[in-house]
């Protein structure tokens, strides 16, 4: 049995980063490993159905969920600038 779940942060982290034209712009290997700490930093927040969540989501935690991502974002490519300089 497969059940379909998902990390809505997941969701939102690969919106941000299209948003920003990363996913376009970045190495493939770069961006996974941006994407592992940044959510590595965030909760989780499981869902089953995106369309559900976007009709019952509240305005304001979605603005802070994204508030949470861009910061974590912020951090992890600094994390990861430094990393490459070693």
């Amino acid at each position: 049995m497969q059940l379909e779940i998902r990390n809505y942060y997941e969701v939102l982290l690969l919106e941000q980063l299209s948003d920003e034209g990363l996913l376009d712009e970045l190495p493939e290997d770069y961006l996974a490993d941006l994407c592992c700490v940044t959510l590595n930093q965030l909760p989780v927040r499981y869902i089953r159905h995106l369309v559900d969540t976007y009709f019952f989501e509240d305005y304001n935690e979605l603005q802070q969920m994204k508030a949470e991502i861009q910061q974590a974002l912020e951090k992890s490519r600094a994390f990861l600038k430094s990393a490459n300089k070693l």
